[in-house]
């Protein structure tokens, strides 16, 4: 994601609007994207920054899963480690893509008539970017349950069906890239030239499409919203009870914060997109029989901005882990001390179901 400022070399022949690279003008593309203040090096620099930091976090996030005796934790841990690993991909798919398009400068519609290429790095940059999305909601949802209704399950959830949640995750945003290969909407090339994504055009596959993204999107920020606020409350509550308790919260409050991280900074980032594209489409639905055939020149240097944008989701989520580790946050707040557990908010239970509820 977010590698759409490359300087585009598109052939007269793109402008066939029934394929994919008939949504922009390229010969005005190219005379902007060449004044633009953003230069294919710098969006080059931060792609490898955000490649390096994935890399670096994944390699704390399987050192720590070592060490870890809690299968909550462990859990945990494994669902950071989806969210790393498909940052980690999705920078490198795509910039395995633009990369050698801007050193190469190769013609599109001359190197994929087919529009096999495009398709599928518009399918990357949707299924790599809902994927986080889904992933921050299951993770918000999973310690929802965890911290509310902690004994409404015998056990925490075991890593390998973690891993099959995960793994969900990414079967259902496969499926979703897939539709428009499928024929519910298409994807094409994008200005100025260089990526492909989701048309933004008024006709009812590709407005259907755009909406199933867009609102899909926004319903798992909502929904991670919701939950993490329930679960900060409840912890909170926790935080001011005094008994004494045989486990500690800290692990509690380590994931909760790090939840937190990740929700803030992909409504940040991803917001603005999904709302412009739903914003877009419906806008645009009056037109009628009278359809456009090009995207309006505004139009398409928003999208471009609102990607770029999102490009810092997938360089910052893996800080949010390396900084707000409990080794961290202690050397930043030397006073904090272990809190009573979870647990704390049921004092009449029975003392020794409460210890194997614990254990």
């Amino acid at each position: 994601l977010g590698w759409g400022d490359m300087e585009p070399r598109n052939s007269s022949a793109a402008s066939r609007s029934d394929t994919c690279f008939g949504v922009f003008n390229a010969s005005d593309g190219r005379d902007t994207a060449q004044n633009s203040i953003t230069s294919p090096w710098f969006s080059t620099a931060f792609g490898l920054i955000g490649l390096c930091s994935n890399l670096f976090a994944l390699c704390v996030l399987l050192s720590s899963s070592r060490k870890l005796s809690s299968r909550t934790r462990s859990s945990f841990l494994v669902f950071l480690c989806g969210l790393v690993v498909t940052d980690f991909m999705g920078l490198l798919v795509t910039a395995s893509v633009i990369i050698p398009y801007h050193f190469i400068k190769f013609t599109w519609a001359e190197v994929d008539p087919g529009c096999h290429l495009c398709n599928f790095l518009g399918f990357s940059m949707v299924f790599f970017g809902q994927c986080p999305l889904l992933l921050g909601a299951t993770m918000a949802g999973e310690r929802f349950f965890g911290i509310n209704h902690p004994f409404s399950r015998s056990t925490s959830i075991s890593k390998r069906r973690a891993w099959s949640i995960v793994g969900l995750v990414w079967g259902f945003s496969c499926l979703l890239g897939l539709l428009p290969v499928l024929g519910l909407g298409r994807y094409t090339l994008q200005y100025p030239g260089s990526w492909c994504f989701l048309t933004l055009l008024p006709d009812t596959g590709n407005v259907i499409f755009c909406l199933l993204f867009a609102l899909l999107g926004i319903f798992s920020v909502l929904l991670s919203f919701i939950f993490n606020t329930v679960s900060v409350v409840t912890l909170c509550r926790v935080y001011h009870d005094r008994e004494s308790v045989q486990r500690r919260r800290d692990s509690e409050v380590e994931m909760m914060v790090q939840l937190v991280g990740i929700m803030i900074i992909a409504t940040i980032c991803w917001m603005p997109l999904l709302i412009f594209i739903v914003q877009t489409v419906l806008q645009q639905l009056p037109a009628g029989g009278d359809q456009l055939q090009l995207l309006p020149p505004e139009t398409q240097k928003m999208l471009l901005i609102y990607i770029r944008m999102v490009t810092w989701n997938q360089i910052l989520d893996p800080w949010v882990y390396i900084l707000f580790r409990r080794a961290v946050l202690q050397r930043v707040y030397p006073s904090l001390r272990p809190r009573p557990s979870i647990l704390s908010l049921y004092p009449v239970l029975n003392p020794s179901l409460r210890r194997k509820l614990t254990a």
